[in-house]
């Protein structure tokens, strides 16, 4: 599962710098798969697309802060909760029901994420 920001965010940014994987932007911000992570190069995404990992990526949402959600592993292999969810004041970082995924996977993801050179 991954974990999305709902649009009652009020952009106060405090999700952001806990997030180890640098999956969290601010409205209107492009993305890129190597932010954060060990990735470069070209990488082979879910669905089997080839992207660069520093080429920028279209933002998720252009009015409050969004999580990529092929980069939120829910902090498993780092903490023992999502850190935005447990710094969020308005308690806006939920579970996604678009993207569920088990422990397993999402631990996977995170070694996929930071692998190493």
């Amino acid at each position: 599962m991954a974990i999305m920001i709902t649009d009652e965010c009020i952009n106060c940014g405090a999700c952001e710098p806990e997030c180890p994987n640098n999956a969290i932007y601010e409205g209107g911000a492009n993305w890129r798969w190597a932010d954060g992570t060990a990735l470069s190069g070209t990488v082979t995404v879910d669905g089997g697309e080839q992207v660069g990992a520093t080429a920028a990526q279209r933002p998720v949402s252009d009015e409050y802060y969004y999580i990529v959600s092929d980069k939120c592993t829910e902090c498993v292999g780092f903490h023992e909760e999502p850190q935005c969810a447990a710094v969020c004041p308005v308690d806006c970082c939920v579970d996604d029901p678009d993207y569920r995924e088990s422990q397993d996977k999402l631990l996977k993801k995170k070694e996929w994420l930071h692998q190493e050179a």
